[in-house]
């Protein structure tokens, strides 16, 4: 029994199998006058329309695109492609909808359409049916654009790389077939597709610890991974792939952009690549060239299995996947650019123009174009493509790109636009993790903390709050004014002045991170005072110029000792500042062992070693800081993730519904000298020493000991308990804090590798085996540390597990205790008077209340 007909009120476009062994095909355009669905089938195989199409000969007195009007299904021979193409007349509009149903359609058939219309450039209507269109809801893509003429509507020549022509002058009559993709069909209709299916990790947002990677950068140079793995889906999906981001602890994987693109016009003019992906060609397609060759070969389906594959085998490991997605703009750049989908389709519809020049396109992403998501359809297509990928490859979240744009209502911005509350109503969508990226280059575009729930936002005041307290304000402007305590107790404790928009939204929304793709690396942060970005080709004027870098000395690496644990001491201040601060935490990939792109900090059209991640240090015995750096950043995350204090929803310093700060029952500060700071200390912005206590009802008190002074420092803890140390960015260096008025130094650097007898033969097996040791260290070591005897001598000195005997170095004493302050007093204990190292971030743990520990003797 054939299925009913298509109903004349369908609002989905796409195309559908039927079990009547056709497909209902539907598209979308509101201003449009004809439409055809066109098939494509190679010359030297039977035709499926054989008995329906009318075939267009050559010669024929009549232009090709107005004799097929004649014919309801027709067909014509592409001899230089070795191609058949069948077009197939849809009807329309119907409420801005085509439809045609095909009677016969298979899995893997390829197609396209072709749109006839008025040529108006000055109002912006540029309807060409000499140029083929991708299905905005197409699943697979064959086939890369070609910088040829035939790609754009209008007239053009290209010389050298160049594009010459106006974009409001006369219609290309160049059939672009054979220099654009077409639409690859993919029958997903089998009811057992989610068998076997791992359940998803659901990581709670308190506990989330995101890592930021590329497919292909991540495994480009792996060397666990057979050559024909690397740079893939399926690479990412290895076992020991898995077990590397196992050791390293990390709960949830964002992916930059794996669907489907296209590089952008000006890249092509200078033969580069869109290696980032932020400029999308396909919403419902996954990009082809990070499949291994294998799947490349069988086509698109293959390709979309090994990102549904990857995806769970993630989930098997549990790991949560969140995509990064691009729904600001499209590959088709600005009025200049090529026709690939949406401009040959409907202009006016899918992209927002300028209110007094119809003809010119609105740029609030500085890529061109600016999709209209004031448009019902705009918004409907971006929510059909989420739900796509959340319910047929799985996925846990997305983020959002330049997200100001999409929440723009005639220009401006409101947490209240429809497609906020798309998202947020959908029973699916409204249950992931959903971020967002919360500017653009629009008027007003800087939104953090605006979007409101249930969103998380990347918080770009953190970002630049920890990088001038590390980096900037100590190297270049000491003892100046600068980031002091009060921005940076505000930054640890989840950004409440940003984020505490309304009641219920909590500290987890707030996004923290030192770096990103756009950008520097960690380790590139304090190696280069400045941006190098000549590969890219535009005369290092691309990528920012305040970046809060510094290069300690010297420009790019160095081989001086003391430059290289300055740069270390750094990055593990600045990683440990995030991995100690309220909030969601997120790494860049490769910042977990001190990445560099040489001092690239726009390197989005660099698909090469400068964005590899490059893995040598697992082998190298030469130099171990890598490692140092990892084996610290792994136990700091495992720290955190056992640590119930941070896995909180809300805010250690609450507000109150009219905006005022209440005080906290839950965080205590103190100054060096045990002293708590009254309103001239929060003011002063030269006060960079600090302690911030942690109280819990259930479990032990955290401290977080931040000296951000030049010289080792006294500390007066809080007398009522004993503390150790639970992590410090000071102790790959064979330093730690201590008891006493003198920190502990090893009498040699704390070897910190793993394999000290012989060189790693293959040294990913031992960084994971290592690291999953750690993992299971660092929680039990903080009831196993020794604790501090009664006298404030340590029982023992904790160096990096080397044994080595350790020698004292001397606390400058910037705070006697004879300078406390009249306003709190100070009743530490000789026991509670730790040295702690300069320019560090510590985090000990509550051992025994004092108390409890004398009710004992």
């Amino acid at each position: 029994m054939k299925n009913p007909p298509l109903h004349r009120y369908a609002t989905r476009p796409g195309l559908y199998f039927t079990d009547d062994g056709g497909a209902d095909a539907v598209v979308r355009s509101e201003t449009a006058d004809r439409i055809w669905l066109c098939v494509y089938e190679p010359i030297d195989r039977p035709s499926a329309f054989y008995n329906e199409a009318v075939r267009l000969f050559k010669g024929s007195p009549v232009p090709w695109t107005q004799e097929v009007r004649l014919f309801p299904i027709c067909s014509r021979i592409i001899e230089s492609l070795y191609v058949r193409e069948t077009l197939f007349a849809m009807s329309g509009p119907n409420y801005g909808l085509w439809y045609v149903h095909l009677p016969k359609a298979w899995d893997g058939m390829r197609y396209a359409y072709r749109v006839d219309g008025p040529w108006d450039p000055r109002q912006d209507v540029r309807f060409n049916p000499h140029k083929i269109l991708l299905d905005p809801y197409g699943k697979g893509i064959d086939g890369t654009m070609k910088l040829d003429p035939s790609a754009f509507s209008y007239a053009c020549t290209i010389e050298n790389g160049t594009v010459h022509g106006s974009p409001d002058g006369e219609m290309s009559t160049l059939d672009s077939l054979g220099s654009m993709p077409v639409s690859v069909a993919i029958d997903d209709r089998d009811a057992s597709k989610h068998q076997g299916e791992p359940s998803h990790p659901h990581v709670p947002w308190s506990k989330t610890v995101i890592y930021e990677l590329h497919v292909k950068g991540f495994t480009a140079n792996a060397p666990w991974l057979p050559p024909e793995l690397r740079g893939t889906y399926a690479g990412l999906a290895h076992p020991t792939t898995l077990s590397y981001l196992q050791a390293l602890g990390v709960t949830s994987i964002e992916l930059l952009p794996i669907q489907a693109k296209q590089d952008e016009l000006f890249l092509q003019q200078r033969g580069k690549h869109n290696y980032w992906g932020y400029s999308t060609l396909g919403y419902f397609s996954p990009e082809p060239s990070y499949a291994t060759q294998a799947a490349q070969r069988s086509g698109p389906r293959a390709v979309r299995q090994e990102v549904i594959d990857m995806v769970r085998a993630l989930h098997e490991a549990g790991f949560e996947v969140i995509m990064d997605v691009v729904y600001n703009h499209t590959c088709e750049g600005g009025i200049d650019g090529p026709t690939v989908c949406w401009r040959g389709l409907d202009e006016l519809s899918y992209y927002r123009h300028q209110h007094n020049n119809p003809g010119r396109l609105e740029d609030t992403t500085g890529c061109g174009n600016t999709l209209d998501f004031t448009n019902t359809h705009v918004i409907t297509f971006a929510i059909d493509s989420l739900r796509y990928w959340a319910k047929r490859i799985g996925v846990d979240g997305f983020r959002f790109d330049l997200a100001a744009s999409l929440a723009r209502l005639d220009g401006d911005f409101t947490k209240h636009h429809p497609f906020l509350y798309a998202l947020r109503s959908d029973m699916l969508l409204g249950n992931l993790k959903l971020i967002m990226e919360p500017w653009d280059v629009g008027y007003q575009g800087w939104r953090t903390g605006q979007f409101g729930m249930p969103f998380g936002e990347w918080n770009d005041a953190y970002r630049n709050a920890v990088r001038q307290f590390w980096l900037t304000d100590p190297v270049e402007r000491p003892g100046a004014e600068g980031i002091g305590m009060q921005e940076m107790a505000t930054r640890l404790c989840g950004s409440a002045d940003l984020f505490a928009t309304e009641p219920g939204r909590g500290a987890p929304s707030s996004i923290n991170f030192i770096s990103c793709h756009d950008g520097f690396t960690t380790a590139d942060l304090a190696m280069y005072a400045r941006k190098h970005n000549e590969a890219n080709g535009e005369d290092n004027n691309d990528g920012s110029n305040v970046n809060y870098s510094v290069n300690f000395g010297h420009e790019g690496p160095s081989d001086d000792p003391a430059i290289q644990r300055k740069r270390e001491r750094a990055v593990l201040n600045m990683l440990g500042t995030l991995l100690m601060s309220l909030g969601t935490p997120m790494l860049q990939a490769g910042d977990e062992f001190g990445n560099s792109q040489g001092g690239n900090n726009n390197a989005y059209c660099q698909d090469n070693d400068t964005t590899w991640l490059h893995w040598e240090w697992m082998d190298s015995e030469d130099d171990r800081r890598k490692i140092r750096i990892f084996e610290s950043v792994s136990r700091l995350i495992s720290i955190r993730k056992s640590l119930v204090l941070f896995h909180t929803e809300d805010f250690y310093t609450r507000l109150t519904q009219i905006g005022l700060f209440k005080q906290s029952s839950r965080v205590q500060w103190f100054l060096p000298d045990g002293t708590t700071p009254i309103e001239r200390d929060w003011s002063n912005r030269r006060s960079r020493s600090f302690v911030m206590r942690l109280i819990s009802r259930n479990s032990a008190d955290l401290l977080v000991v931040v000296n951000g002074d030049a010289g080792d420092r006294s500390f007066h803890l809080p007398s009522d308990s004993l503390w150790q140390i639970a992590w410090s960015s000071s102790q790959t260096e064979g330093i730690e804090p201590a008891a006493g008025d003198s920190v502990h130094v090893a009498s040699h650097a704390p070897d910190m590798n793993w394999m000290p007898s012989q060189p790693a033969r293959h040294a990913l097996s031992d960084v994971i085996a290592q690291a999953q040791r750690t993992a299971h260290v660092s929680t039990s070591a903080m009831t196993s540390m020794p604790a501090v005897q009664p006298s404030g001598t340590p029982a023992d000195a904790a160096t990096g597990g080397t044994g080595a005997a350790a020698r004292p170095r001397k606390s400058t004493g910037n705070t006697p205790l004879s300078q406390a302050k009249d306003h709190a007093s100070a009743t530490s204990g000789a026991r509670n008077t730790w040295t702690i190292p300069e320019y560090s971030i510590t985090l000990m743990r509550q051992i025994t209340p004092v108390h409890q520990e004398d009710s004992s003797n």
